[in-house]
Protein backbone atom coordinates (compact mmCIF):
# COMPACT_ATOMS: atom_id res chain seq x y z
CA UNK A 1 0.00 0.00 0.00
CA UNK A 2 1.37 3.42 -0.96
CA UNK A 3 1.86 6.07 1.69
CA UNK A 4 -0.33 8.44 -0.37
CA UNK A 5 -3.39 6.19 -0.11
CA UNK A 6 -5.82 6.72 2.76
CA UNK A 7 -6.83 3.94 5.13
CA UNK A 8 -9.85 4.18 7.41
CA UNK A 9 -9.40 3.30 11.09
CA UNK A 10 -12.32 0.84 11.10
CA UNK A 11 -10.86 -1.05 8.15
CA UNK A 12 -7.40 -1.08 9.75
CA UNK A 13 -8.67 -2.45 13.08
CA UNK A 14 -10.56 -5.16 11.20
CA UNK A 15 -7.51 -6.00 9.05
CA UNK A 16 -5.17 -6.42 12.04
CA UNK A 17 -7.78 -8.67 13.70
CA UNK A 18 -8.71 -6.51 16.67
CA UNK A 19 -12.37 -6.87 15.66
CA UNK A 20 -13.97 -9.92 14.05
CA UNK A 21 -15.98 -7.93 11.50
CA UNK A 22 -15.63 -4.51 9.96
CA UNK A 23 -19.11 -3.57 11.14
CA UNK A 24 -18.06 -4.29 14.75
CA UNK A 25 -15.07 -2.00 14.26
CA UNK A 26 -17.34 0.70 12.83
CA UNK A 27 -19.75 0.41 15.77
CA UNK A 28 -16.85 0.62 18.23
CA UNK A 29 -15.68 3.85 16.60
CA UNK A 30 -19.18 5.33 16.62
CA UNK A 31 -19.67 4.28 20.24
CA UNK A 32 -16.53 6.07 21.46
CA UNK A 33 -14.57 2.88 22.13
CA UNK A 34 -11.64 3.86 19.89
CA UNK A 35 -9.59 6.89 20.91
CA UNK A 36 -6.54 8.77 19.68
CA UNK A 37 -4.95 11.18 22.19
CA UNK A 38 -8.09 10.97 24.32
CA UNK A 39 -10.40 11.99 21.47
CA UNK A 40 -13.13 9.76 20.05
CA UNK A 41 -12.63 8.79 16.42
CA UNK A 42 -15.06 8.48 13.55
CA UNK A 43 -14.83 5.30 11.48
CA UNK A 44 -13.45 7.29 8.51
CA UNK A 45 -10.48 8.69 10.46
CA UNK A 46 -7.26 8.30 8.44
CA UNK A 47 -4.66 5.97 9.98
CA UNK A 48 -1.03 7.10 10.08
CA UNK A 49 2.07 5.15 11.05
CA UNK A 50 3.13 5.71 14.70
CA UNK A 51 -0.43 6.59 15.82
CA UNK A 52 -1.34 5.08 19.21
CA UNK A 53 -4.97 3.98 19.58
CA UNK A 54 -6.73 3.15 22.86
CA UNK A 55 -9.41 0.54 22.22
CA UNK A 56 -12.01 -0.75 24.66
CA UNK A 57 -13.49 -4.08 23.66
CA UNK A 58 -15.84 -5.38 26.35
CA UNK A 59 -13.84 -5.48 29.57
CA UNK A 60 -10.54 -5.58 27.69
CA UNK A 61 -8.54 -2.42 27.09
CA UNK A 62 -5.95 -2.48 24.34
CA UNK A 63 -3.32 0.05 23.37
CA UNK A 64 -2.14 -0.41 19.79
CA UNK A 65 0.67 1.42 17.98
CA UNK A 66 0.55 1.42 14.18
CA UNK A 67 3.78 0.13 12.64
CA UNK A 68 2.48 -0.39 9.11
CA UNK A 69 -0.67 0.04 7.05
CA UNK A 70 -2.69 -3.03 6.18
CA UNK A 71 -5.76 -2.71 3.96
CA UNK A 72 -6.95 -6.31 3.63
CA UNK A 73 -7.41 -8.92 6.35
CA UNK A 74 -4.61 -11.46 6.49
CA UNK A 75 -3.72 -14.37 8.76
CA UNK A 76 -2.90 -13.56 12.37
CA UNK A 77 0.83 -14.27 12.05
CA UNK A 78 1.16 -11.64 9.32
CA UNK A 79 -1.22 -9.15 10.95
CA UNK A 80 0.99 -8.91 14.06
CA UNK A 81 3.71 -7.32 11.91
CA UNK A 82 1.54 -4.23 11.28
CA UNK A 83 0.97 -3.16 14.89
CA UNK A 84 2.62 -3.19 18.30
CA UNK A 85 0.56 -4.12 21.34
CA UNK A 86 1.38 -1.71 24.19
CA UNK A 87 -1.35 -2.97 26.52
CA UNK A 88 -0.27 -3.41 30.13
CA UNK A 89 -0.61 -6.91 31.53
CA UNK A 90 -3.14 -6.94 34.39
CA UNK A 91 -3.15 -10.03 36.55
CA UNK A 92 -5.58 -8.70 39.14
CA UNK A 93 -8.68 -10.92 39.37
CA UNK A 94 -11.11 -8.07 38.73
CA UNK A 95 -9.33 -7.20 35.47
CA UNK A 96 -9.11 -10.74 34.16
CA UNK A 97 -11.24 -11.80 31.24
CA UNK A 98 -14.07 -14.26 31.80
CA UNK A 99 -12.23 -16.60 29.47
CA UNK A 100 -9.43 -17.03 31.99
CA UNK A 101 -11.79 -18.17 34.76
CA UNK A 102 -11.12 -21.66 36.14
CA UNK A 103 -13.03 -24.52 34.58
CA UNK A 104 -14.69 -26.99 36.95
CA UNK A 105 -14.52 -30.63 35.93
CA UNK A 106 -15.82 -33.84 37.41
CA UNK A 107 -14.42 -37.33 37.22
CA UNK A 108 -15.92 -39.30 34.39
CA UNK A 109 -18.63 -41.68 35.58
CA UNK A 110 -19.35 -39.95 38.91
CA UNK A 111 -22.77 -38.78 37.75
CA UNK A 112 -24.51 -35.55 38.54
CA UNK A 113 -23.54 -33.57 41.64
CA UNK A 114 -25.65 -33.97 44.75
CA UNK A 115 -27.49 -31.00 46.19
CA UNK A 116 -24.74 -30.44 48.76
CA UNK A 117 -21.99 -30.67 46.12
CA UNK A 118 -23.89 -28.22 43.92
CA UNK A 119 -24.16 -25.69 46.76
CA UNK A 120 -20.44 -26.06 47.46
CA UNK A 121 -19.65 -25.46 43.78
CA UNK A 122 -21.88 -22.36 43.70
CA UNK A 123 -20.21 -21.02 46.86
CA UNK A 124 -16.79 -21.60 45.32
CA UNK A 125 -17.72 -19.81 42.08
CA UNK A 126 -19.23 -16.82 43.92
CA UNK A 127 -16.36 -16.46 46.40
CA UNK A 128 -14.38 -14.34 43.90
CA UNK A 129 -17.01 -11.59 43.73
Amino acid sequence: MNENEKLRVDKYLWAIRIFKTRSLATEACKGGKVKLDGNNLKPAHVVKVDDVYHIQKGIEKKIVKVTGLLENRVEAKKAVLYYEDLSPVNTEPRNMSIFTAPVFTRERGTGRPTKRERRDLDDLRNSGD
